[in-house]
């Protein structure tokens, strides 16, 4: 094998981590619009004069766009590349934010939720690409999970922060600003990212790891590899998982959980938002603990059904017990492990790589990805109807159970779906 030159190893180890950096602060972006709504819900109610439904749609927005964008992304973080696909987006994303901060009516508003969500879809599987290019495959698992705490990061500052900062200079100055920040990230993103380390004359991570270099296989057939993808009966079950998982906690962290605090326990808003913050927070670390454990491990379905398990039961709880009223002084920590557990989905992206060709890791895990923002669309509105025909006739707490037993039955679902994960051992197992 020829000798590599050590100072390039070495400069590609650090560098990887400018490149990933970078990516990281536009997910924070991604990350902060996917759960700002529900935090200037009255806001927004008031500024537009909607209903639930429509509240709860010009949420889901985000979500379709994100949704729809999901296999184009991995199209294009395969084809375009993550530096260019990275930039457009975030650049598109500042403008939408703009644009939803200054609306004179809700029409405008939702053309900028719909920036927003097309701008942002493109920076999560950017990032799992890059990852494959510049970080060790017994890594990936890891490094999805810190990518996911500190994105989530961005979702701590859409509850608390957030709810002060509008109560401070508005709602509409406060995505105005968030605007102006993803602009300037995107210029960073054009300077600083790179594809792959040979793009800066660096030796590959296969070299570095002492695998022969992939030869002759140049740009993948995109739709051909679209049709692998979803032809692969073992990429489905994490994309079941992730549309419960995700669409459920969305629902609750995202649109109505801030609600439930201030209609059934009392709250102030600015309280309310703190319980959020706890879930959001569970999540970040969860993320994190949930892929080193299964790297550590060195698997990947046995993490998901203990951790998936508890993910349930905390939504029994919050669902069931007590009428859907648990005890006050429990709903702080059933909050944060709810989050914490949540985050098992984090291995369906690992998953979804090592059952699918390498190199189209981007199209694999979008697929996947796909999954989750599916169940974040559809599950609000149709909480948003249940608020919107029983309003009036029934008790808070009752009004909220009946809307929460969709988040409920939503997470059974994408937990059964676990049990047919493929266990990948955590390297590629595909066989063509």
């Amino acid at each position: 094998m020829q000798q590599l030159d050590q100072n390039k190893v070495k400069k590609l180890m650090g560098y990887r981590w400018t490149v990933w950096g970078v990516l990281v602060l536009s997910y924070v972006i991604v990350f902060f619009h996917r759960l700002a709504v529900g935090v200037v819900r009255e806001d927004l109610v008031r500024a537009f004069d909607i209903s639930g439904t429509t509240f709860a749609h010009l949420g889901s927005t985000y979500f379709y766009a994100y949704m729809l964008m999901q296999i184009p992304s991995g199209i294009l973080a395969d084809s375009l590349g993550a530096r260019m696909t990275v930039t457009v987006g975030t650049l598109v994303a500042g403008i939408g934010s703009i644009i939803f901060g200054f609306a004179p009516t809700i029409t405008i508003a939702f053309l900028g939720r719909l920036l927003v969500g097309l701008g942002v879809s493109v920076v999560f599987i950017a990032i799992l690409k890059v990852q494959s290019q510049w970080f060790k495959e017994s890594e990936f698992g890891t490094m999805s999970g810190i990518t996911s705490f500190v994105g989530n990061l961005g979702g701590m500052f859409a509850q608390t922060p957030l709810a002060l900062l509008a109560a401070a200079i508005t709602w509409r100055y406060s995505f105005a600003a968030i605007g102006v920040i993803s602009l300037g990230i995107a210029v960073l993103s054009y300077m600083i990212v790179r594809n792959e380390p040979k793009d800066m004359g660096l030796p590959s991570i296969a070299e570095i790891e002492g695998k022969a270099p992939a030869q002759g296989i140049g740009k993948p057939d995109l739709m051909k590899s679209l049709g692998t993808v979803i032809t692969n009966w073992k990429t489905w079950p994490s994309f079941i998982m992730f549309t419960g998982f995700f669409g459920a906690y969305v629902s609750l962290t995202g649109t109505w959980g801030r609600s439930y605090m201030v209609d059934v326990y009392g709250l102030s808003k600015v309280a309310a938002a703190n319980y959020m913050t706890a879930a959001v927070l569970g999540m970040a670390i969860g993320s994190f603990v949930i892929g080193k454990v299964s790297d550590t491990l060195r698997r990947r379905k046995l993490p998901m059904l203990v951790f998936g398990a508890i993910y349930v039961t905390c939504w029994a709880i919050l669902v069931f017990l007590r009428g859907g009223q648990p005890p006050a002084a429990m709903m702080m920590p059933l909050m944060f492990v709810l989050g914490f557990t949540c985050p098992t989905f984090v291995l369906g992206w690992a998953c979804a790589k090592e059952i699918n060709p390498p190199q189209i890791a981007g199209i694999s895990t979008s697929v996947v990805n796909t999954g989750g923002f599916l169940g974040a669309a559809i599950l609000p509105p149709v909480m948003g109807n249940v608020f919107d025909r029983f309003g009036g006739q029934l008790l808070p707490v009752e009004l909220y159970q009946k809307a929460f037993l969709y988040c409920f039955i939503a997470a059974v679902l994408g937990y059964l779906a676990t049990f047919l994960v493929q266990e990948t051992y955590c390297r590629n197992i595909y066989k063509g």
